[in-house]
């Protein structure tokens, strides 16, 4: 077992001595808590888990995490369900980079609760701002990029926050952009004055399983989501291409904001609307981040193979596939994107619905 630098990215980032085998990454049992949030305990019946908090999981067999003293950060994710990714090379960084991402069946277990996970990110003016933030009124989440059309939104959802501000109501955007740098230019010409968020570790994307842009999602004064992820548009100069027109999701949000109609007859109806992140779909993501954190620390090479392989397990996810175009140095309004957007219309165009007819009369 050669000696190296680890870069453990999960629940927050750190970095320690551990060592790699091959593409294995092991840590010490005394260092695993640190890396992880989970550490080894004896159990009742001469038995050992992985804790964390309360729960605790347990181990039939030891040597399957590792050799004694070690833990094999691969064997522990799969002990506790978590999603990892790793590149054993040493980067430009000096470490080798292991991801653990979320379960998908926590994930699950969070969306279905209906609670908008309060998650705090950058904004393009340097402050910091949260969903629960704006606890106690009404908010339309939007997520958008760069290199998405949806960018020209920007000013059809500053009519719309403008227009209900004194209803309690406030647009949240999100922009799927590695930097503030993409956004600005877009932000400043639609004059926004709403909050826009910066999602460069796709924190929220995952959070809330978004898979494309741009992707709308409902949050009452309560911070509780009453319609889901749904692709819907600020405006109509697009409708040709997408087909789905901005007029029926204007006026059912004018019906929630004023009248306090929602969507769905129960909260039944609204967990029946929402896709439901699996497993290979978490593991495209802790690939993607992955690739990100090796593409930032100049590590081009390293980073296209987990690119790749991110896009080999969620071929549909626009936020992987076309978000990841700008790095790679290819363009997102492009070939690229056109040979990804045929794929996407041959397997049925998912997440979206059929494009409707298009008058051309006016």
């Amino acid at each position: 077992m050669e000696r190296v630098l680890i870069r453990v990215i999960g629940d927050a980032i750190v970095e320690l001595t551990g060592g790699c085998d091959g593409d294995r990454v092991f840590v010490a049992d005394a260092d695993v808590e640190r890396a992880t949030g989970w550490t080894i305990k004896a159990l009742p019946g001469d038995r050992r888990g992985l804790c964390r908090g309360d729960v605790c999981i347990p181990v039939a067999d030891r040597a399957r995490l590792g050799p004694d003293g070690w833990i094999d950060l691969a064997a522990l994710g799969a002990a506790v369900g978590r999603p990892v990714a790793i590149e054993t090379t040493v980067s430009r960084g000096g470490a080798a980079v292991v991801v653990m991402g979320h379960p998908a069946a926590e994930r699950a277990a969070a969306l279905r609760s209906l609670r908008a996970p309060d998650v705090r990110l950058p904004t393009v003016d340097g402050s910091e701002v949260g969903i629960g933030d704006h606890t106690g009124r009404k908010r339309l989440l939007v997520a958008f990029a760069s290199w998405c059309g949806c960018r020209y939104d920007l000013a059809a959802w500053q009519q719309v926050h403008e227009r209900y501000a004194d209803n309690g109501f406030t647009v949240l955007a999100v922009a799927v952009d590695e930097s503030v740098d993409v956004v600005r230019p877009w932000v400043d010409a639609a004059g926004a004055t709403y909050p826009v968020l910066i999602d460069a570790d796709h924190t929220l994307v995952d959070a809330y399983g978004i898979r494309n842009v741009p992707t709308v999602v409902w949050i009452d004064e309560d911070d509780r989501i009453v319609r889901p992820n749904a692709p819907e548009f600020g405006d109509d100069q697009f409708l040709e291409f997408h087909g789905q027109p901005s007029g029926p999701h204007r006026a059912a949000l004018h019906r929630w904001i004023v009248d306090g109609v929602t969507p769905y007859e129960d909260d039944d109806a609204v967990r029946a609307d929402q896709l439901m992140p699996d497993e290979d779909q978490q593991l495209a993501r802790a690939e993607y981040r992955l690739a990100v954190e090796l593409w930032r620390g100049g590590d081009v090479g390293l980073a296209e193979r987990h690119f790749v392989r991110a896009g080999e397990l969620a071929p549909h996810d626009f936020t992987i596939r076309r978000g990841s175009m700008p790095l790679r140095g290819q363009d997102p309004f492009g070939q690229p994107f056109f040979a990804l957007y045929r794929q996407w219309e041959a397997a049925g165009r998912p997440y979206y619905t059929e494009p409707v007819a298009v008058s051309h009369d006016s």
